[in-house]
């Protein structure tokens, strides 16, 4: 019997798909990475999922893992083989349990983040992990590539949330390991080898996650700089006044905004041009109406003290989603303009102007009208610092030379001690790149761990390593 008839065995005819019907499959969201595969199974439960993979690992079949499919460096797309079995989750989407005595949920790696948090918001807390895709992107991969979203600041990213998983290992074996606790000092804490692994090392298939009070007060506002070091002179000034009720600090480029605004429907300037804009989020279990006001208070302050140029505070839940579209459309928004070269990078926070400027400079000197699209979470020192030329002819030539324009802003990143990727991944894009910025004995630490796990190298190959 062939692999795709057992494996049609496991999960049922209509949980395999073949031919046209795996297309959505093998292609990232953005268009940037196009593979095949063998056929592409949607296990319903750990069971199922564990015997698939037990099947692909007796014929020596290597297995990617897909979530929501919206990874950025084509983390869950299959190589142009044609050997490989996508393993999708979608069909593993229940939440399992909620314990709000002890702050956790229990949710299988195919629920929607968005589902998540509808869920920890009905039983009364917060389940904070927020990025633009949350509608489509789901546990599992969020998990996968250590996700990162605009509550960094406050709550931390998704290898912070998590105190339990669940993993079908390369073997087929499942490890449970989904234990509630917050203090569990009985050697290596081994979910943290599947964070951020971007399934190269098992599959996740649920996992355990922290809640928090759900905040009864939001204040939000839009705030016109003149730079990006007055957009850190502003987030220090907020820290200083706020302390852990500032739950997000966004910076946005006059460029990126444009791109909304060109680009996105109903989507409207809420200040005069600036070339810099911080985009802030506090939140407590206070009053809405106070909160707010203490906001404005501090804004008019900053005002009279030109720490910023120009402020708009929500007046309503509907104003404030208002100004948090404008951000988290920036990337659609890309996308419609068409292609570019997208760079997630980490910084000291206390190092984003100079690299903004020194970034800049490079480029312009050896891409004359290139155009710098940045914007990002500057609370923690993430960047998003996406390149494209505005003429279609032009933006070709770019993309041909995107190793040298990688090499260029990358090369700085290092410099300043950041990191090439904060909250992408890896995946296709950077798994060579990553080889002239992490130190070699990282490197074979990391192999070392592939080999132990994943003998066979059958666990998303091309990606990471």
């Amino acid at each position: 019997m062939d692999i795709v008839a057992r494996l049609r065995e496991i999960v049922g005819t209509a949980n395999v798909l073949t031919g046209e019907d795996m297309a959505p499959h093998c292609v990232d969201w953005r268009g940037r990475y196009r593979g095949a595969a063998r056929c592409v199974v949607r296990p319903g439960s750990t069971d199922e999922t564990a015997a698939v993979v037990r099947v692909c690992a007796e014929a020596r079949v290597p297995v990617v893992p897909q979530g929501g499919n919206t990874s950025l460096c084509g983390g869950a797309t299959p190589d142009d083989a044609g050997t490989a079995v996508v393993v999708a989750m979608g069909r593993m989407n229940r939440v399992r349990a909620i314990d709000t005595e002890n702050g956790t949920l229990t949710a299988e790696a195919g629920c929607p983040l968005a589902a998540v948090q509808a869920a920890a918001h009905e039983a009364g807390r917060l389940f904070p992990l927020s990025l633009a895709a949350e509608g489509t992107a789901q546990l599992g991969g969020n998990l996968s590539t250590n996700a990162g979203g605009v509550q960094v600041l406050r709550y931390g990213n998704t290898r912070e949330l998590t105190l339990g998983l669940e993993v079908v290992l390369p073997s087929g074996e499942i490890w449970n390991g989904l234990r509630g606790l917050r203090k569990d000092n009985t050697g290596y804490d081994l979910k943290q080898l599947f964070i951020g692994a971007e399934g190269t090392l098992g599959l996740i298939t649920a996992a355990t996650m922290k809640l928090f009070a759900l905040p009864t007060a939001v204040a939000t506002a839009w705030v016109s700089v003149p730079s990006p070091g007055a957009a850190i002179g502003l987030l220090g000034a907020l820290q200083t006044a706020f302390g852990p009720l500032l739950t997000a600090c966004e910076l946005v480029s006059e460029v990126s905004l444009g791109l909304v605004l060109q680009h996105i429907p109903n989507a409207v300037r809420p200040l005069a041009a600036s070339p810099w804009y911080v985009l802030i989020e506090l939140s407590s279990g206070g009053d809405d109406a106070e909160l707010r006001e203490r906001l404005e208070g501090f804004l008019g302050t900053a005002l009279e003290q030109s720490q910023c140029d120009d402020a708009v505070v929500a007046r309503s839940e509907a104003q404030a989603r208002q100004l948090w579209a404008l951000r988290e459309n920036i990337s659609e928004a890309q996308k419609i303009e068409g292609i570019s070269i997208k760079h997630d990078v980490s910084l000291p926070i206390s190092h984003i102007p100079v690299f903004l400027d020194q970034a800049g400079a490079a480029l312009a000197a050896r891409w004359p009208g290139l155009r710098v699209v940045a914007f990002g979470h500057v609370g923690d020192g993430n960047l998003h610092y996406n390149l494209s030329m505005p003429a279609e002819g032009d933006n070709s030539a770019l993309i041909a030379a995107q190793p040298q324009v990688n090499e260029v802003v990358h090369d700085l990143v290092h410099a300043h001690q950041g990191s090439i990727s904060a909250e992408h991944g890896l995946g296709q894009l950077k798994r060579e790149e990553i080889l002239r910025y992490k130190n070699p004995i990282e490197m074979e630490m990391m192999r070392a761990v592939k080999r132990a796990l994943d003998p066979l190298g059958l666990m998303n190959p091309g990606k990471v390593l």
